[in-house]
């Protein structure tokens, strides 16, 4: 019964900073996503501009405050290169996420012909995000912030280091270690 808890203990340090990384970019995320039907909402339902450009400018208001709980929250032990490079990455990537958002929403309005359905609408919008969420959370890891550099040969980028494991305590003596 042990052996099931231990591998998974086991699992669960080897991609702790992945894990706990992911957790906090999904915070960030879900604010995204609120962040994001709340504009559109109001641009397009309310004041009736075209849904690809409520889309644009709902997430352009989004990815600005992404980037700043991102820089700040989830991403900030990773490497800083500096506020100007780190912003004209994600404003790239973001871009193409976009890209991939608005393909999603110009696909339900204009080629499925559900303009008229609000609800598809949303759920292209929010299908948009989910795919555009995963390039950004592995771009962002890769291209923006940077992992830390890692001190010896042969260590793999999302693996803790030594120094990032909690202490350990056996159940054993030190003493009885060492016979």
């Amino acid at each position: 019964m042990r052996q099931p808890v231990a591998l998974a203990r086991a699992q669960y340090e080897r991609f702790r900073p992945v894990i706990h990384e992911f957790a906090k970019f999904a915070v960030i995320g879900v604010t995204g996503v609120l962040i994001t039907n709340a504009v559109y909402d109001l641009l397009y339902i309310h004041l009736g501009l075209g849904p690809v450009t409520s889309t644009t400018i709902a997430t352009t208001i989004a990815t600005i405050a992404s980037y700043l709980g991102n820089r700040y929250w989830s991403f900030r032990d990773r490497q800083r290169t500096g506020v100007p490079r780190e912003i004209v990455v994600f404003t790239v990537l973001n871009g193409i996420a976009l890209l991939i958002q608005d393909a999603t929403v110009a696909f339900n309005y204009y080629l499925l012909g559900l303009g008229h359905d609000k609800l598809a609408g949303f759920i292209a919008l929010n299908a948009g995000i989910m795919l555009a969420t995963l390039f950004r959370f592995w771009s962002y890891r890769h291209f923006v912030w940077v992992a830390p550099p890692t001190g010896g040969a042969g260590d793999t980028e999302g693996r803790p280091r030594p120094s990032d494991w909690p202490p350990q305590t056996s159940p054993t003596p030190d003493r009885e270690r060492s016979r």
